[in-house]
């Protein structure tokens, strides 16, 4: 027979008595292992939780970058060797943040917020690139978009530009006969600007076809005569064999000043500072303005990823207004912030105008 352990419990306080409870060993033992039963499931779940990794990534509002002021004691653009305009206000490039190595709990954190959202992680790292590669692909658009942004804002002030052969393909027809850093002048007679203009004179004719390519070769001209191949993907088309780009003929120079950020998305407000800082009187007429967008040399606006996230930055940043890539419109509505008004640009010189109306007071095209 088991003897009783006793317990006397005081309540104090008015009118306090003395209770009496018998415990007996068999009955503590029975509930300390019923406790550790119930227990043990709750720890081992706890530190799964915090130490099993999920296959996903976060994603979120990451910084802003005010394009028309400095980082890190440089202007984030800098142009130097011509005079430039005074700006006030901020034209903010806006990105997203990605949170890698994700456990249990944290992407449980994560999805249960509403500033962040949970993506499959092959979706930003693929699983046939290392995060390495990734990186060092992300940081390479960034500075095709750099290149873009600048050839964009001088293609819209009118600024001059030269076309030349970027690379020539080793198998193409055009190989041993054009030249790197070759600047095409015409293409069978037609005047060309653009990689488009080259691709379009091509597409009209036949392959087998001879083209005289009229270029400026050390300074000197010179015709070259190709004979067209063929599309590799379409032996119905002509093919040329070379890749033509943009380079400005300014005797200014463009420098862009952000580290550590990747990926096209930055392009339309790089251009815009650009602009601002080459035109009389500040484009955003004092005001916040933010925005999102790639830029091709031409102008056109793309669409982007993570206007959800890119939203909540330049809400809580401050800003007044946000450009929105038209293709982008419906995600942006869904996710609008109140007192943001959302502009819709389609290219480069089409946010300008509706920043120029909006500044005198008048409408701009909305999503």
């Amino acid at each position: 027979m088991h003897t009783p352990i006793t317990l006397w419990v005081n309540t104090r306080g008015a009118g306090a008595s003395m209770y009496r409870w018998a415990l007996y060993p068999g009955h503590v033992n029975r509930r300390i292992v019923t406790l550790t039963a119930a227990l043990v499931p709750v720890i081992v779940l706890g530190i799964l939780g915090s130490v099993v990794k999920v296959p996903f990534v976060a994603l979120g509002p990451g910084p802003t970058f005010d394009t028309l002021g400095d980082f890190d004691d440089n202007d984030v653009v800098a142009i130097t060797g011509v005079d430039v305009d005074e700006v006030s206000g901020q034209l903010n490039m806006t990105t997203v943040a990605v949170r890698d190595n994700l456990t249990v709990f944290d992407a449980f954190g994560f999805w249960i917020s509403r500033r962040h959202g949970i993506a499959p992680r092959e979706q930003v790292y693929p699983p046939d690139l290392t995060k390495e590669q990734v990186q060092q692909h992300n940081a390479a658009e960034f500075r095709q978009s750099e290149d873009a942004a600048a050839l964009a804002a001088l293609n819209y002030l009118g600024k001059p530009m030269l076309l030349t052969v970027a690379a020539v393909a080793e198998d193409g027809p055009s190989n041993g006969l054009l030249k790197e850093s070759d600047q095409i002048i015409a293409v069978q007679g037609r005047t060309v600007a653009t990689a488009q203009d080259v691709q379009k004179a091509v597409a009209e004719l036949d392959p087998g076809s001879t083209v005289v390519i009229d270029v400026v070769r050390d300074g000197e001209p010179e015709a070259v005569e190709v004979i067209l191949g063929t599309r590799p993907d379409d032996d119905s088309r002509a093919y040329l064999g070379v890749s033509a780009q943009q380079e400005s003929d300014v005797d200014f120079d463009i420098e862009f000043n952000l580290a550590d950020i990747g990926g096209p998305s930055a392009g339309l407000m790089f251009s815009l500072a650009v602009i601002d800082k080459l035109t009389p009187g500040p484009l955003t007429g004092g005001d916040f303005i933010a925005g999102t967008g790639t830029i091709s040399p031409d102008g056109e606006v793309g669409p982007i990823g993570g206007i959800r996230y890119k939203l909540i930055a330049a809400d809580e940043a401050g800003a007044d207004t946000f450009l929105v890539p038209a293709r982008n419109c419906a995600e942006a509505v869904e996710n609008a912030p109140d007192g943001v008004r959302l502009v819709k640009v389609e290219t480069l010189s089409g946010a300008v105008d509706a920043l120029n109306s909006l500044n005198a007071g008048g409408e701009a095209p909305s999503c």
